[in-house]
């Protein structure tokens, strides 16, 4: 069982940067590919990033490409989405979820954890 817990999350004027962390705690870390998703309201869930068990491969969405950064510090058991020019579309509950299995996927129901989520808002 792995528990990950989001933070960093807030209020920000568009142009602006947020940096997410993502905590995890339980079995090793480094062991479960990580990636980051986001709801906005009355919208489904969309993949925003993901990064390889050793951190060497991300992916990103076309919509946040050249913006966000993901990013992962096994050391501290904790994966990071630094988010800059930010925009009013950014704005969502972003959740990073981990994934045990052996192909870095875009996918949510690849994965396996769920945080609860972190609150982003962009103003115009």
């Amino acid at each position: 069982q792995v528990q990950l817990v989001e933070s960093g999350g807030g209020l920000v004027q568009a142009g602006g940067s947020l940096r997410l962390s993502c905590a995890a705690s339980g079995r090793t870390f480094s062991s479960y590919a990580m990636g980051w998703f986001r709801q906005a309201p009355g919208k489904e869930r969309e993949f925003v990033a993901a990064i390889s068990r050793g951190g060497g491969t991300t992916y990103y969405a076309d919509s946040v490409k050249g913006r966000f950064t993901c990013s992962r510090d096994n050391a501290k058991n904790t994966v990071y989405l630094q988010m800059n020019s930010l925009k009013p579309e950014d704005t969502a509950v972003y959740y990073c979820a981990g994934d045990s299995g052996t192909i870095l996927s875009m996918r949510s129901s690849r994965y396996d954890y769920w945080g609860q989520g972190t609150q982003v808002t962009v103003s115009s």
